[in-house]
């Protein structure tokens, strides 16, 4: 999945191939062996279609998989996401055996979302914000892979990524990976409460919040340091500072008034990319995930917006 439209600019990175195929290959099986082999057999079990649909809702994926336009088919891909390396668009995600991914395997599913790679090995670019969902466990993967079965195919073919010259070269994202990518699950923090650790859970791996809210340098690398701290679309508007340095003028219950309805009580209304984020994700959040969210959010250390 890509990332929503105020992120996907950030995320595409320049990388060469300078690993040997040989060698390369081999460290894949090794990490796909590792990652695949923990279920009996080798195999995963039947996901819960029902959960993967919550699951769903929380990354926000029918924002980046369904096209901008009335009566536009959810998850039949076709979002234009336009950026400064060039426009993506979204894919379609339906079982559909041509047009979207119903030959697709789960193990095919699990390495796009943990690895970051298509079926045949070649980089996915990060506008699709894996670095964010390496994070989801191996059971709401499962969960969510059986949900994205359960949606009815759709023939809608994919467009082709519109990118600048070199941008476009999918084997110049390994160094990219090198540098900002580290793949693996989430592991709580044994010192933080378990509502605190779901609200981190939540933030940085199924809501990728850190694709649009921390910002990046010169090669489109989060700042690490400086996570949800705040940043800039590619329109160069400012993105929120979501740490307590901001959040601590608004009271839980404004908090969730806002990731809810959208309202703040000065009678603001959100940019259109956070809009859509509400009405599709947090809004659609339980109380109890909606209050770890802001549980994890009033921990994080302060930090000062981003200078302009």
């Amino acid at each position: 999945m890509l990332a929503s439209p105020a992120a996907a600019g950030f995320s595409l990175m320049l990388r060469a191939e300078i690993v040997p195929t040989c060698i390369r290959s081999a460290l894949q099986a090794g990490v796909l062996a590792l990652l695949f082999g923990a279920a009996p057999g080798g195999a995963f079990g039947q996901g819960d279609a029902k959960r993967g649909e919550y699951l769903a809702k929380a990354g926000g994926c029918v924002g980046c998989h369904t096209e901008d336009k009335k009566e536009a088919v959810p998850y039949a891909g076709g979002r234009a996401l336009k950026t400064p390396f060039g426009t993506f668009y979204g894919p379609n995600i339906t079982p559909h055996p041509q047009a979207g991914i119903g030959d697709w395997t789960e193990a095919d599913f699990i390495r796009a979302m943990r690895l970051g790679e298509r079926p045949d090995g070649a980089n996915y670019f990060p506008a699709f914000p894996y670095p964010s969902f390496t994070k989801i466990s191996d059971g709401d993967l499962r969960d969510l892979w059986g949900y994205l079965r359960s949606l009815a195919p759709s023939g809608r073919a994919n467009r082709a990524h519109d990118l600048r010259f070199p941008f476009g070269w999918r084997s110049l994202v390994t160094i990219w990976k090198w540098l900002f990518f580290t793949p693996g699950p989430f592991v709580s923090n044994p010192r933080r409460s378990q509502i605190v650790n779901r609200g981190a859970y939540l933030v940085q791996a199924l809501g990728h919040c850190g694709e649009c809210h921390t910002p990046r340098n010169f090669l489109g690398g989060p700042k690490r340091s400086r996570f949800l701290a705040g940043g800039k679309t590619p329109e160069g508007k400012a993105v929120s500072n979501l740490t307590p340095a901001r959040l601590k003028k608004q009271s839980d219950a404004e908090l969730k008034d806002f990731l809810v309805f959208g309202t703040t009580p000065d009678g603001d209304v959100p940019a259109e990319a956070m809009g859509e984020v509400i009405r599709n994700t947090t809004s659609q959040l339980t109380p109890e995930d909606l209050a770890a969210v802001i549980a994890y959010l009033r921990s994080l250390p302060p930090l000062p917006a981003e200078p302009r």
